[in-house]
């Protein structure tokens, strides 16, 4: 569009000698489609990642006058335009997918074009006609059980619309070499600025990492650290998130944000917790294992590309999980296989219930107590003879208490000890072995 110009010429925003930015401004924005909200600017593109290729679009504007500090004027105009576009709300729409062709609305409608300002665009184009994803399904095949490809399935297509209705995370287990980090890159094919890599560990760990996530669909970790979490907190709130988060940029005022990322991660194992072992941090796990790779398999260098070839068709395939979450109101397809996967974890991460049910150290004997000291030191006794890392003797008795039902236990504090005290202990408890000194 050519600019307005004044009767010399000249644009309405240059009197020949210096720009008027905030004519500038109105001039830019009355040709472009952008908004300013929640830190990002956002056009019929969906939001601008990158604010290097808007500068260049005011540069060609600017580069016709001739003034000094063009660059200083281009940071002014952007920072001048994120108020004069600045709008309060442009909640999400879980209701529709926006393609690089156009608009598809979930009850099958499709507009086509892009006339409208977005928060999430893909860079795929939807075709209904797109052909089956053949070499895709037999990836799948081959790397998951098939009872667990429909949960693959659903939980990708979850990731299409901003949403956290399903409450979960996904962790893709197993010994290495099998494959599955390519799912990863045909995410990115279909979701493209969508979708950030990053580190489950860090989310916990830097206070910025939370604002780095702020409108994004998916974040990938695809070598997930196995060291245990010092905290689940935000992992947990970003998960179920529901209402605008607390949210921190370096350097800058704390805000409110809405948040709707999803967390998908590959790993040689499961994600662990230091002191979260509640059933809250693990319900929110879909934890699916890998097949064995096959020991002659020859791996190919381009399975990645050719996935990715057929990424119209796969998208059709995830649209269908998606249609199904939706009509189980977002509950997950479950198999036994991932069900005891995270029982699994849960149990292999909370050794003190792994000790209650160990062999050889104690018994579950109802008339029987044990002093708590005694007890602490037979678990130490255990966690040393098995390689495990003996939790804090105030973890270890507030586990026993919780499950105390479940294991037919009793705290008492009137337990008398070996030098005829009273102290605290469980009734219910044996002791097979004696107790160290600790």
């Amino acid at each position: 569009m050519k600019n307005k110009t004044q009767l010399d010429g000249m644009p309405v925003w240059f009197d020949g000698k210096s720009i008027n930015e905030a004519l500038f401004c109105d001039e830019f924005l009355q040709a472009h489609k952008i908004i300013f909200t929640n830190g990002a600017f956002f056009t019929p593109e969906g939001r601008i990642t990158d604010e290097l290729p808007l500068r260049g679009e005011i540069f060609e504007e600017l580069k016709c006058c001739a003034v000094s500090n063009i660059p200083r004027k281009i940071s002014n105009i952007v920072e001048l335009m994120k108020l004069a576009a600045l709008v309060e709300d442009f909640p999400p729409e879980p209701d529709r997918i926006h393609f690089s062709n156009g608009t598809l609305f979930l009850d099958g409608t499709f507009v086509e074009g892009k006339p409208e300002i977005v928060r999430n665009r893909f860079p795929v184009a939807y075709n209904p006609n797109a052909p089956k994803p053949v070499l895709w399904l037999k990836f799948l095949d081959g790397l998951l059980y098939p009872e667990d490809i429909s949960t693959l399935q659903e939980y990708i297509g979850y990731c299409l619309i901003p949403s956290n209705k399903g409450q979960r995370m996904m962790v893709i287990k197993g010994n290495g070499g099998e494959g599955k980090s390519r799912i990863g890159v045909v995410m990115q094919k279909l979701l493209g600025s969508n979708l950030k890599n990053g580190s489950i560990a860090k989310v916990e760990r830097n206070p910025f990492a939370r604002a780095d996530l702020e409108h994004e669909l998916l974040m990938v970790d695809d070598d997930m650290k196995m060291e245990a979490l010092k905290s689940t907190h935000y992992l947990k709130s970003l998960i179920t998130a529901e209402m605008p988060m607390d949210l921190e940029r370096k350097g800058e005022q704390s805000y409110q944000g809405q948040m709707y990322v999803r967390f998908l991660a590959f790993s040689n194992g499961d994600l662990e917790s230091l002191y979260d072992h509640s059933d809250g941090f693990y319900r929110r796990q879909l934890i699916l294992s890998v097949k064995k790779k096959p020991p002659n398999r020859e791996d190919d260098p381009f399975l990645a590309d050719k996935l990715c070839g057929e990424i119209e068709g796969i998208f059709l395939w995830c649209l269908e999980g998606l249609r199904r979450l939706q009509g189980n109101s977002f509950r997950f397809t479950e198999s036994a296989r991932t069900k005891a996967n995270r029982e699994d974890a849960r149990r292999e991460a909370d050794n003190v219930l792994l000790f209650l049910r160990s062999e050889g150290y104690i018994r579950l004997k109802a008339d029987s107590a044990i002093p708590s000291a005694a007890l602490y030191g037979i678990y130490c006794l255990w966690c040393n003879d098995n390689a495990y890392k003996p939790r804090s003797a105030r973890t270890v008795s507030m586990t026993l208490k919780k499950h105390a039902d479940e294991f037919g236990l009793e705290h008492d504090n009137h337990i008398q000890n070996a030098l005829g005290k009273r102290v605290n202990g469980f009734w219910g408890i044996e002791a097979l072995v004696a107790p160290p000194v600790l």
